[in-house]
């Protein structure tokens, strides 16, 4: 550890590493089970994500088995309440939750103050980074969706969650068959201004 500081530079070199090794994918071992426990353990990790106010807006429901076709069933009967989507699209709805062996739905808790409410949401968004980095370290592929309505009603009922709350993300879990190459990122520029 250099004097003065407070973390190991082999330690970030290895932070550094899962950071650019995470990468967005469905390629998983379809029978091979992703514990419960494992599942907690993200999700805790998730609650560590920076947080304004205090708000401890996240919220977590784990599907697996026969869930995951529950869950698609019953948003597909959200989007025909809301009128959304064709028949098409809520086809696919109803099997595309089985796709892994765990789909985590992670929801947002809503506030009376217009910034908290943005700021609740920016929280979430970032204990979702956490966990795919943490599920990385492990050696799960994992994928952030985007649901087909923030707000369904009987989603939001299955899932324990308020009624008021809102889905973030819908994240696919499964135990990786193989690494998927980075893609190429463009060179970041940092203004610097020291006077």
């Amino acid at each position: 550890m250099t004097p003065g500081t407070s973390f190991d530079p082999a330690t970030f070199d290895q932070l550094a590493a899962v950071i650019r090794s995470r990468r967005t994918s469905m390629l998983v071992d379809k029978e091979r089970e992703v514990p419960v426990g494992m599942v907690e353990q993200l999700c805790e990790l998730a609650s560590w994500a920076p947080n304004h106010k205090k708000t401890w807006p996240w919220r977590f429901a784990l599907f697996s088995d026969e869930g995951r076709r529950r869950l698609g069933t019953t948003m597909v009967a959200d989007m025909v309440d809301a009128g959304y989507g064709d028949e098409s699209k809520r086809l696919k709805t109803a099997g595309k939750y089985l796709r892994t062996p765990a789909t985590l739905v992670v929801g947002c808790g809503p506030h009376d103050n217009d910034m908290l409410h943005l700021e609740n949401r920016d929280a979430v968004a970032a204990g979702i980074q956490n966990l795919l980095l943490a599920a990385t370290s492990l050696g799960l592929a994992t994928f952030w969706s985007t649901p087909a309505l923030t707000r369904p009603a009987g989603v939001l009922e299955l899932c324990g969650f308020d009624r008021d709350d809102r889905i973030v993300g819908i994240i696919y879990l499964g135990w990786a068959e193989r690494a998927i190459d980075a893609p190429e990122r463009p060179p970041i520029a940092v203004s610097v201004i020291d006077s």
